[in-house]
């Protein structure tokens, strides 16, 4: 039974993905500190232009927060923003019209926490791809685990992008293929393909 650990992620990438759909057990770290600059709260997309990443804005509490306790602050309206931004790429892509109701409540409806909201999409992107995973939390922060693969860095924005078999992106005979980017992309693109990738 293969069960992995891994830090939350807003509209994670298909390598993150993959490994949720690959194991039998998910469990994601609720007792680490918040690290700025990683796909904790932040996912890229594919536009017109290439890659841009959608960033969600957090309220600063103290100096080391757990990433349980980060608030999603909505002193401005990123929400609409991203939705926008997200209509505006993928509105031509093969499956928006069919799965754009299971997201558009995330970009009008408030979530309190980060780790909420995150969880929330999670689960919504696997109803969508029809795989049933239990995601269960860590009780404690612990740096070696023997019982968990520890994926937790696949939050972190890396520089070297693993290996993504290419699919359909409405763009690439424009800019080409880009790789591991948010799973909406692949959702929106190839529908339940996105399994198989």
């Amino acid at each position: 039974m293969k069960a992995v650990l891994l830090s939350t992620a807003y509209l994670p990438n298909v390598h993150y993905l993959s490994q949720v759909i690959n194991c039998d057990t998910i469990v994601i770290e609720k007792h680490e500190n918040f690290v700025k600059q990683t796909y904790r709260n932040r996912c890229d997309i594919v536009t017109a232009n290439g890659k841009l990443s959608l960033s969600i804005p957090l309220i600063k509490q103290a100096d080391k927060e757990l990433i349980s306790d980060k608030k999603i602050s909505y002193a401005e309206d990123w929400q609409k923003q991203h939705w926008r931004t997200i209509v505006s790429a993928y509105k031509n892509s093969p499956y928006f019209e069919f799965f754009e109701d299971e997201f558009k409540p995330f970009y009008e409806n408030q979530f309190e926490f980060l780790l909420d909201y995150n969880t929330q999409l999670l689960q919504t992107i696997l109803h969508i791809l029809r795989i049933k995973k239990q995601i269960d939390f860590t009780t404690q922060f612990e740096l070696n685990l023997e019982s968990l693969i520890d994926l937790r860095s696949l939050s972190e924005v890396q520089t070297n992008v693993p290996l993504i078999q290419p699919y359909y992106q409405v763009f690439a005979d424009k800019i080409g293929f880009t790789p591991n980017v948010s799973c909406l992309d692949a959702l929106f693109n190839v529908g339940l393909e996105t399994k198989d990738l």
